[in-house]
This record gives C-alpha cells, sequence and structure tokens, in this order.
C-alpha cells in the first residue's frame, strides 16, 4: 500500500512539473555566441520592450545608436541615432536633426541579430533600463540576439 501512495505522490509531482513547463513564462532576449550556441545573457522582456546596441564607428569615430523594440517575436527596428555619415550608415536616408545627432525610423523587423563586438567599437547592449558590456560578454566573438518564448518551469528554475 505504501508504494501504491509513493507512485500516486510521483505521478502526481511529474504531472505538475510537466503542467507548470507547458505555461507561459513570458519571453527572453538570448545573447548566445554565434558560433558555439553558448548563451551569455538571458534577460526577460516584454512587447514594447527597447533592446538597442550602442558603438562607436571605426571609421567616423563617433556614436552610433540601432534602437529595436520587442513586438511579439521580433525585434522591429525603431530608431537609429548617428552623429555623422560614413561607411555602412545611411547616407541616403530622410533623417532628422535632434540637438546635433542624426536621427530615423529605419524599416526593418529581426528574429535574430547578428553582432561581432570589438574593444574598437566598444559595443554596448541596451535592454530596456539595462545596460551591458557586449565586448565583455562575447569575449570579443560574434553573437546572435534573438527572442525566446520560456516556459514557467524554465524561469522558476533560472532564477534557483
Amino acid at each position: 500500500m505504501r508504494h501504491a501512495t509513493a507512485a500516486g505522490v510521483v505521478l502526481a509531482l511529474l504531472a505538475v512539473t510537466v503542467g507548470a513547463g507547458a505555461i507561459d513564462g513570458g519571453q527572453v532576449l538570448v545573447v548566445e555566441d554565434a558560433t558555439t550556441g553558448e548563451v551569455s545573457l538571458q534577460e526577460p522582456v516584454t512587447d514594447g520592450t527597447t533592446v538597442a546596441l550602442e558603438y562607436t564607428h571605426s571609421v567616423e569615430k563617433t556614436r552610433v545608436y540601432d534602437g529595436y523594440t520587442v513586438q511579439g517575436d521580433r525585434l522591429e527596428m525603431t530608431r537609429m541615432e548617428f552623429e555623422s555619415y560614413g561607411w555602412g550608415l545611411p547616407a541616403g536616408a530622410n533623417v532628422t536633426r535632434e540637438n546635433g545627432t542624426l536621427v530615423y525610423d529605419p524599416p526593418g523587423n529581426y528574429t535574430r541579430i547578428t553582432v561581432a563586438p570589438g574593444s574598437v567599437a566598444g559595443h554596448r547592449l541596451h535592454v530596456g533600463p539595462e545596460t551591458y558590456d557586449l565586448v565583455a560578454l562575447s569575449g570579443e566573438r560574434a553573437v546572435d540576439i534573438h527572442l525566446v518564448r520560456r516556459s514557467s518551469l524554465a524561469t522558476a528554475t533560472d532564477s534557483l
């Protein structure tokens, strides 16, 4: 009889665990090594969260800011700021000037962004109010930045 009760408890715990694993625990922004897939950052996000890459342009030596907004399972590019035109910057874009900075709302909507952080550029990643040194996080290796939907069980075990 005791074995039957113990087996029942184990089955009940298993059912609760499986059920919790199926419940939506929200989204996280993941930064992972582009080659190995090793995760260096997981940060919870919701629709409307601002995610941005900020760095120094390698030729112009001026600040560049690429802003994205979390929209469902995508990162929608919503703002680009730069201080001068140079290689890779949108020379033909319809920009406005804000306090000496060129600003525009670029097109684009991404499921994955690949970045090659470098010490010269000093890449930083902003996720909501938090800022991360992307160069230190990546060891100057290319990273993929993307969104992942998490189960509540995975979210709960991350905090253990």
